[in-house]
Formats: C-alpha cells, structure tokens, sequence
C-alpha cells in the first residue's frame, strides 16, 4: 500500500521546477504568502481587462504551456527578478486557474509538503452556477486534514465576488470535484447545463472534469481543453459498461479523503483514465495532437 502523504510531496513531470528549482529555495513556508507570490507571476487570461490589460495574441499563447518549468521559464523571460518580487499585471504569465493551482502545487511539493491539483467547479463565480475551476489541496500537517485552496483569487477578485469565505482554507460546499459534480449530476440532485464556463457545459463536460481531477490525483495535471480516454466522445458515445465505469470511480475520488489506493490502481490498469503519451488538445487553431514527451509518467 503506497503512502498518499509521501506520493504527493514528490514531484511528477508536470510539477517539477526542472532548472529552476533553485528559485523555489527563498519563498515562504506558510500558504498565504506563498499564494501571494503565486498571484504575483500569473495574470488570468479571463481578468486581464479588469487589471487594465490588453493582452495581444502572442501573449494569450501563454496559456498553452503545460508544464511549471516552461511556466517559470516565461516568467523569467517576462522579468528577471525573483519569483517573490510581484510583477506589474501586465509582465505576469498569462495563464488560467489550472496555472495558479499548479504553481502553487510544485512550489508546495518542492517544499516537501503533500500537495494535489483538483479539477471540478466553484460556486462563487456566477449565482447558481457550477464554473469550470481548479483549485489546490494541500495536507495541513498541524491539522491533520487535506485544506483546499484558490490560489487565484487575489484582494482584487475577492472583492470584485463580494467572496465572504477565505481563499485559504476554502470551505467544501464553494468547491465540487468532477467526481462529485458527476454524481450529483447522474443522481438528479443538480441540472448538468448548471456545470461548465461561458457557453459550454452539460454532462459532456461534467464528464471531463472528472477524468482531469482523476488525472490529477495520479500527478497528471493537464490543460483544461486537453482530451483523451474517457473523455472523448459526446454523452450518447458511451455505453452502459462506461457509465458504470464512471459512476464507480465518481466515489472514489469525492471528499477529502480520496480512495487513494484504488484510483492508483484503477488508473494505472483500466485505459480509458490513463493520459497516453500522444494526446489530443482544443487549442485556437482547432483540434491538434500533442506529444507530452513523457510529461504522462507520474511516479
């Protein structure tokens, strides 16, 4: 039985600084500063106009980068100084929720403390609404429990949501995971065209967020656009030995407390869960294939 705590303190492909870890060295330890170092890199795409940004073409590419250490990469291009100086808005990485959730998940890693991405929907974007969302976990040792947190929502987007919870410890019922959004999706007791961003959503997309979250529990964060396995195909695509699939690993993964050892080996022997080496992705220029160059290989 593997330990979960020491699996997510480690580094995978998709976390790992690379050459950059020594930037990691001088952040701090405690999660508030270190989301506001995080907040200090990245400009989300979707934000930039409230920040007083008018991000040209070349620069919204930026959110195609998967891994940290092309992330860090970029940042150090954009400004050379160090990571805990807060850039201007607009010499920030452009990037997403997934890109705060993963910074924040390697910089913790780095810092040998449990930490996982997790994909699913927040409650506090849009009343009623079910928004596409990611948002870190990480182990809180002096507690004892897994505390979820949004490394995205700055001063400036708390006050803009009028938000009277605390990012850092972000109570359950604001955050759904794709497991749990699928169960309350397939038991009734939520509508799925309630679950998605913009003008996407229904159970299709439910459905993605799920097999994300699950790649994520096995340290394979990918983009939130990237598509494989299970969640290729529309709805009337998937059989009965497919939704019982899903509807088997939806508890596994809900809670605070994941199944560990059971999605572990779901994942690394049932197909349709696992992230292949050649993926496709929805990008602006349509629908193309990716080689993740062996980004897939959580240890």
């Amino acid at each position: 039985m593997a330990d979960p705590l020491r699996f997510f303190a480690a580094p995978a492909p998709m976390s790992d600084p690379g050459p950059h870890a020594h930037l990691f060295e001088a952040l701090p330890r405690e999660i508030g500063p270190l989301c506001e170092v995080v907040q200090g890199l990245i400009l989300h795409l979707f934000w930039a106009e409230r920040y007083g940004v008018q991000l040209p073409e070349v620069r919204q590419a930026e959110v195609q980068l998967r891994p940290a250490s092309a992330k860090l990469e970029q940042i150090l291009n954009l400004d050379p100084r160090p990571l805990t100086a807060a850039r201007p808005p607009d010499q920030r990485l452009v990037g997403n929720c997934r890109d705060f959730t993963l910074l924040l998940t390697a910089m913790l890693r780095h810092q040998g403390v449990p930490a996982r991405a997790r994909c699913g929907f927040a409650r506090y974007f849009i009343p009623g609404h079910y928004e596409d969302h990611w948002v870190c976990e990480y182990w809180h040792a002096g507690q004892q429990r897994w505390v979820l947190t949004d490394a995205q929502l700055d001063a400036f987007q708390l006050h803009a949501l009028r938000a009277e919870f605390d990012p850092l410890d972000l109570p359950r019922d604001q955050f759904v995971t794709g497991g749990e959004a699928w169960q309350l999706c397939r038991s009734g007791q939520a509508d799925p065209d309630a679950f998605g961003i913009a003008d996407l959503q229904g159970l299709w997309f439910v459905r993605g967020d799920f097999v994300r979250d699950i790649a994520a529990l096995n340290k394979v964060e990918l983009l939130p656009w990237d598509v494989w396995g299970a969640i290729a195909g529309t709805d009337a695509d998937l059989n009965a030995a497919d939704l019982e699939a899903l509807d088997q690993m939806a508890p596994l993964s809900s809670g605070p407390a994941p199944a560990f050892d059971e999605i572990r080996q779901r994942y690394q022997r049932e197909r349709q869960w696992q992230v292949p080496p050649t993926i496709r992705s929805f990008t602006p220029g349509g629908l193309v294939e990716i080689d993740l160059g062996g980004l897939e290989q959580a240890n």
